[in-house]
């Protein structure tokens, strides 16, 4: 064990996480032959095997996933030093890595982006854009600072703060303009297009709808892997979705489509940010959560237009 180093141990992490020695290696941005030398290295000074090797892919022996368990421990501890020293610091600095969900990041996070690095220069921004689920997983893993979603999360060693809420609107084809807006039930009846299962957008249009797909497997729904692939279909006709107001301006400026509210009570969700309870950076993450804020702000006022 005294020849293990800490960088054997980032490269069986990526290993053990991507399952493939070419992913891994792009990751950790070295050749593969040197991430294979590596593993091998790691594997004689253990005197065991820490993968099964096959034509595609690997994977963990037994032993294998017990070291992985404690591996990604010592890392994250070994990550929370460095946040212990930057907390120290007056300033925000240094690399910040944010989760971002995708009905977000790309109406926010120019914004984000654009603030924080004009009032922080010495930061060192890295985003990573995926579902709730798996930024959970990669902020309980280290290998995240915090994230922005739609909350609550629920999870026990994730702090919460809420930073606004922000309201969903309903896009028909163009031609439906002016018509009455549909109620819950009417809306049942319709054609209802959705996002891919995972994304908690989908999950909270079904919730206004009073619906879930096991009391609706009969339906057939037409799922899409982006809001931007709903919007052009309710263009084309196919049926109507509903999307957050913040994706309004971007969405819907080369769709033929018409934009209506909902009456009361309209179907909402509430956006905030999320990180470790143990990150030595809780006090420099709430700053930035104030960022976020501010700028959801500026960006609601730019967008502001008279009612639908």
């Amino acid at each position: 064990m005294m020849n293990v180093t800490l960088k054997q141990l980032r490269y069986f992490e990526a290993l053990a996480r991507h399952g493939h020695f070419g992913h891994a290696a792009e990751a950790c941005a070295i050749s593969q032959p040197a991430l294979s030398m590596q593993i091998k290295e790691l594997e004689e000074s253990l005197g065991t095997e820490l993968f099964e090797r096959g034509t595609r892919h690997v994977r963990l022996t037994r032993f294998g996933e017990e070291f992985a368990l404690r591996i990604r421990d010592i890392l994250r501890s070994v990550d929370e030093l460095g946040d212990l020293a930057r907390a120290s610091e007056d300033r925000l600095a240094g690399r910040l890595r944010i989760g971002v969900i995708p009905t977000i990041a790309p109406y926010l996070l120019p914004t984000i982006i654009d603030n924080l690095t004009r009032m922080h220069d010495g930061l060192d921004i890295h985003v990573r854009e995926t579902l709730t689920a798996k930024l959970i997983q990669e902020l309980e893993d280290g290998r995240l600072d915090t994230a922005i979603v739609a909350l609550p999360v629920s999870e026990p060693s994730l702090t919460e703060v809420a930073l606004f809420a922000e309201r969903f609107v309903l896009v028909r084809p163009g031609h439906d303009e002016g018509k009455p807006v549909p109620d819950r039930e009417t809306l049942r009846q319709m054609r209802l297009l959705l996002l891919e299962e995972g994304h908690c957008f989908r999950d909270q249009a079904l919730s206004f709808c009073n619906m879930n797909m096991s009391s609706t497997s009969s339906r057939k729904f037409l799922d899409g892997s982006s809001l931007s692939t709903l919007v052009q279909m309710v263009g084309a006709g196919i049926g109507v979705t509903l999307i957050p107001e913040m994706a309004v301006a971007v969405e819907t400026r080369s769709a033929s489509v018409s934009i209506a509210r909902f009456k009361s009570p309209q179907p909402s969700r509430t956006i905030g940010m999320i990180w470790r309870r143990t990150s030595p950076l809780a006090k420099q993450l709430l700053q930035i959560s104030e960022v976020v804020r501010h700028s959801a702000d500026a960006l609601r006022a730019q967008q502001a237009t008279p009612s639908f």
